[in-house]
């Protein structure tokens, strides 16, 4: 049975992008969604994000989870959340990767994937960069 919902293409940027925000209101540092559509089948977009903490780190992934759940959004399973420098949520077309910075500095995942568009999330939602929070 496949889980995943349909959803067109602008809807799956926008979830994207929602979840980078979810990820800024918890004060993620240097958030960024890469579309990856056409380089690759594992998945349409990456949001990548430094955390402060582990904890902090969980937090985002419980809260993009908790919002989705409600839409019935598929998912998938998280992979690392014992492991306090790299936390994977994966939900089919996005994943969500958030890092302390030491490992993501190490993984480099903008350099593996530097083909992938880097999306405006800020713009897309209508909302400012530095808000101030």
């Amino acid at each position: 049975m496949n889980t995943k919902i349909s959803e067109t293409q602008d809807d799956l940027l926008l979830r994207a992008c929602e979840v980078a925000r979810i990820a800024d209101d918890l004060r993620a540092q240097d958030v960024k969604v890469l579309d990856l559509r056409g380089l690759t089948s594992v998945c349409d977009f990456f949001v990548i994000a430094t955390g402060a903490s582990p904890r902090q780190m969980r937090a985002v992934v419980e809260e993009v989870n908790k919002q989705f759940k409600s839409d019935n959004w598929p998912f998938r399973q998280v992979e690392g959340s014992q492991n306090d420098q790299w936390i994977l949520a994966d939900f089919g077309d996005l994943i969500l990767h958030l890092f302390q910075p030491e490992a993501r500095e190490l993984y480099d995942l903008e350099g593996l994937w530097a083909d992938a568009g880097s999306v405006d999330w800020h713009e897309i939602l209508g909302i400012e960069k530095d808000r101030g929070l």
